[in-house]
């Protein structure tokens, strides 16, 4: 091996308190993506600012949340005009992108359902159950 040879820059850490600044309160959907680009990890949010500043505070995480942070190198964010938006969208991307830390969809809770009312003027709200 030459000594000329140039060492591959390592990458800076993700920088996750400066990127929470430049978010908005909006409803959304996040990425966090690896390396290699490909997505690690889909959420939804209804407001986006306080739910990725959330993985960045102080608090404990688990190991497993703290794996996907060390391997995130950059994050994207697609705001929604709704919740239920963001629910559909991230839906859409855990199915397509099969991001590794995504567990089907399912959270400590239940399955999230999309619900249309049967009133006069239906509306769309979500659901557990």
């Amino acid at each position: 091996m030459s000594e000329d040879a140039p060492v591959p820059a390592k990458p800076a850490p993700f920088d996750g308190k400066a990127f929470v600044k430049q978010l908005s309160t909006a409803p959304g959907v996040y990425r966090m993506l690896g390396a290699d680009d490909k997505a690690l990890y889909v959420g939804k949010a209804g407001a986006l600012k306080n739910r990725v500043s959330s993985y960045f505070n102080a608090t404990p995480k688990s190991a497993r949340i703290m794996s996907m942070l060390a391997q995130t190198v950059r994050m994207e964010v697609t705001v929604t005009r709704t919740e239920a938006e963001a629910l559909i969208l991230e839906n859409q991307l855990i199915k397509s992108l099969k991001p590794r830390y995504n567990v089907l969809l399912r959270d400590d809770k239940s399955y999230p359902y999309v619900l249309m009312t049967s009133e006069a003027w239906p509306r769309i709200a979500m659901h557990r159950g």
